[in-house]
């Protein structure tokens, strides 16, 4: 008979404890967002978005913190260091790395920062500055800060820049250094 309420009383207070511990997932991302907390934490992130069934973009980070329950600013941070390589429907790539980024869901605009540095292979590009904005949506780099381009025949020094993704065509602000230029007849 003991038994039979000591059973009873045990599972009264463990119904008791789930009902109470329930919590609503908007207040759970309210309190995180309240207290500045990512609503999400990945390490070792190997992101591959496809279109198409073609490869498009491969993100690489060693960790990845998910704040997309701000109301205002949504964002994804990237606090590690990032590397990504974007393909082309011709398999050529653009390869970006930098040491930290932050990408504002709203916008699809991305700041990377420290040794950042954008490759086109293809054309045996490099850009280096200490940072750089990617408009995604726009397919556009710009940077106000110093930096670095390094071309097949030129290596050129400045700053201001802007340019399409692959680097292709750019727009050079307060520039030095030698510049490859073909006369035409």
């Amino acid at each position: 008979m003991l038994s039979y309420k000591l059973r009873n009383i045990a599972t009264i207070l463990i119904v008791a404890m789930f009902v109470s511990c329930g919590n609503d997932i908007k207040e759970v991302q309210d309190f995180l967002a309240e207290k500045n907390l990512p609503i999400g934490v990945a390490s070792s992130v190997n992101l591959v978005h496809t279109d198409s069934g073609r490869v498009r973009t491969i993100l690489i980070s060693p960790v990845m913190h998910d704040f997309s329950n701000r109301k205002d600013h949504p964002y994804t941070l990237f606090p590690d260091g990032v590397k990504i390589i974007s393909l082309d429907d011709a398999g050529d790539s653009l390869i970006l790395t930098a040491d930290y980024s932050v990408t504002y869901s709203k916008t699809s605009i991305s700041e990377v920062k420290g040794n950042v540095l954008v490759e086109n292979p293809a054309e045996n590009t490099k850009l280096m500055t200490s940072q750089l904005f990617w408009d995604s949506k726009e397919h556009y780099l710009y940077t106000e800060k110093d930096f670095t381009l390094i071309t097949q025949y030129d290596t050129i020094i400045g700053r201001g820049f802007e340019s399409n993704e692959d680097l292709s065509k750019v727009n050079m602000k307060s520039i030095k250094g030698s510049v490859y230029v073909e006369e035409t007849p």
